[in-house]
């Protein structure tokens, strides 16, 4: 288990706006990702060092936004003006999560703009929409060479992730310690006053470190 992803929902200004405006801040430019067709969403990337990546992600006006949870999630949070939607753990074997939490996970798929396409299976988006401190997990089916952090700049790195919630009900979810699958990330736990969730999150850039 690590981290995979951190996903961010685009404001009322779109998705290009959105990351053209992440990427002016961290001094790079995000890459057009593609289409999910079954979740009624699409994305731009950015890869980063550590086998991770960040993702802007905006709902499609089709019906598949309104049925899938995470065009449903996705929804939520760019109507409440965008911001940061959540976290994402890569395992390898999905099966053991989907014994753990009582439910099969759904298949996902990406066409990318040069008609690639990328494969995985998902699971725990429902439980992010309840409680939005708590990451969902992706098993991926296509080679490592195709993960979105293929081509990362590796000047580029997560360095801290700022989360609104609790610890100890993260780590149950996780079924295991929430330090493990962020080892290589700091995590700073305040207490929720509101809805739980990233509040921020700290990037390791070449000229510094940025807060978004």
């Amino acid at each position: 288990m690590r981290l995979d992803h951190l996903s961010y929902a685009a404001g009322p200004d779109g998705l290009a706006a959105t990351a053209a405006r992440i990427g002016e801040l961290l001094g790079c430019e995000f890459g057009d990702g593609g289409i999910h067709p079954r979740f009624g969403t699409r994305n731009m990337i950015l890869p980063m060092g550590a086998h991770t990546y960040l993702e802007v992600v905006e709902a499609l006006d089709h019906p598949a936004s309104d049925k899938a949870p995470f065009g449903q999630a996705v929804k939520a949070r760019s109507a409440l003006g965008g911001g940061w939607l959540g976290w994402v753990v890569s395992v390898e074997d999905i099966t053991i999560v989907e014994e753990r939490l009582g439910r099969a996970a759904v298949s996902g798929n990406r066409h990318r703009p040069d008609g690639t396409e990328l494969l995985w299976k998902q699971i725990g988006v429902n439980g992010l929409l309840a409680d939005p401190q708590l990451p969902f997990f992706v098993q991926w089916d296509s080679p490592a060479e195709m993960h979105p952090s293929e081509g990362a700049d590796e000047g580029y790195y997560l360095a801290c992730l700022e989360i609104a919630g609790d610890p100890q009900r993260v780590s149950e979810w996780l079924g295991e310690t929430v330090e493990a699958p962020l080892e290589d990330v700091k995590v700073e736990w305040v207490a929720p006053h509101g809805v739980p969730g990233i509040l921020a999150v700290q990037v390791q850039t070449p000229v510094g470190l940025v807060r978004i």
